[in-house]
């Protein structure tokens, strides 16, 4: 069975850094994608990743290398981490960051 370490352009670095954080399987990073993934590890106190590990796994996902990601998705996917961070700002409550479960039950209920 493949691991994420076999996905194209991550290793063991990469596969250790997302295992910390809860993404244990190719099939988790897929559901999650890559921009969460990243936002995951980000927020993680373990690790502060580089935007390569981003492009990296969007690179994985999408059957790129993560040099080709780089150049033709660095500003859609910088937008995409910026506008999560606006996201999560207006919906912090008591200095806690607002979770999508919060919001889908918060939907819920109205």
């Amino acid at each position: 069975m493949k691991t994420i370490k076999d996905l194209p352009g991550l290793g063991e670095k990469s596969e250790q850094v997302l295992l910390s954080v809860g993404i244990d399987s190719i099939q988790a990073l897929r559901q999650l994608g890559a921009v969460h993934a990243f936002i995951k590890v980000k927020k993680s106190n373990s690790t502060k990743p580089s935007m390569n590990l981003l492009y990296a796994l969007v690179g994985a996902l999408e059957g790129h290398h993560w040099l080709s990601v780089a150049k033709t998705q660095k500003a859609e996917l910088l937008m995409l981490l910026e506008e999560y961070e606006e996201f999560e700002q207006l919906f912090k409550t008591n200095d806690e960051p607002f979770t999508l479960e919060q919001l889908i039950n918060s939907a819920k209920h109205k």
